[in-house]
């Protein structure tokens, strides 16, 4: 059981936060704009916490300041005006942050590209017409599913390590796992939104969707090695911080409204 010790903690914080992320996503408005400004702006405090500096204070404060614009713009239908902002934004972080004692500018300036993008992409996803609200709960199932398999195949079965560099306890039978995890929940989902799609086309989006995610959980691990702790915070029981939990999601939001707009608006992602 020693494997599975934070599980309890782990399911019940989760029973209590996705079901009220599903019922923004659903309500979509005002309670998808607040509940994205909430995340980004913890997002940011975090990673500026990570980068040893205050977002009460220059130069942390422009992370904070540059993301929530760019999401703002985004949330007012102007999801280009945002790109154009963390495109000005992070450089001018970078610059600002070179003669600030102790602060590092690369890191800040990555931060607002690392946050921004996937806020940007979360937002357009879900403003997309009728299709918004399936798009945006298909990548949140699919990153779930993805996690919760990884999680389980790699504490059931272990075996061989994925990348003991960058995190020591992942495995590739937690890497199959979740690869398999997303492309049956991908899968089962698109049917069961009954928007229709080829089978190959939905477990190929799924698939890609879960090796972003997993991707992205890999370099969240590979940043706190870099910056020598073990999670980003404690704001989430049993999770850590909300880097910690939205490690997926950050990686693979951009990747989902890259693929929503090749298909064109008012297209399923999975179509």
């Amino acid at each position: 059981m020693r494997h599975w010790g934070d599980l309890r903690q782990r399911v019940l914080t989760a029973a209590l936060l996705g079901p009220a992320a599903l019922l923004c996503v659903w309500l979509g408005g005002l309670w998808w704009a607040a509940l994205m400004a909430l995340c980004v702006a913890g997002l940011a405090w975090e990673w500026v916490r990570l980068c040893g500096g205050s977002t009460r204070a220059l130069p942390g404060a422009l992370v904070g300041a540059v993301v929530l614009m760019a999401g703002a713009a985004a949330v007012l239908g102007r999801p280009g005006l945002g790109l154009l902002i963390l495109a000005l934004g992070a450089p001018a972080t970078w610059y600002v942050a070179r003669t600030a004692p102790g602060a590092r500018p690369f890191w800040l300036a990555f931060g607002i590209l690392y946050i921004g993008l996937a806020g940007i992409a979360l937002v357009a996803l879900r403003h997309d017409g009728l299709v918004g609200r399936d798009n945006v709960i298909f990548l949140f199932l699919v990153v779930w599913a993805s996690d919760i398999a990884a999680y389980a195949a790699g504490r059931s079965l272990g075996g061989p390590k994925l990348a003991p560099a960058i995190s020591p306890n992942k495995t590739w039978s937690g890497a199959l796992g979740g690869l398999i995890g997303a492309s049956a929940v991908g899968l089962g989902v698109a049917w069961g939104l009954g928007a229709g799609g080829s089978p190959a086309t939905i477990l190929l989006v799924s698939a890609l969707l879960g090796i972003a995610t997993q991707s992205g959980d890999m370099l969240e691990s590979w940043i706190k090695r870099r910056f020598g702790v073990k999670d980003s915070s404690g704001l989430i029981p049993g999770h850590g911080g909300l880097l910690d939990r939205l490690d997926g999601v950050l990686a693979a939001a951009p990747l989902a409204a890259l693929i929503g707009a090749a298909a064109g608006a008012g297209v399923h992602l999975w179509r």
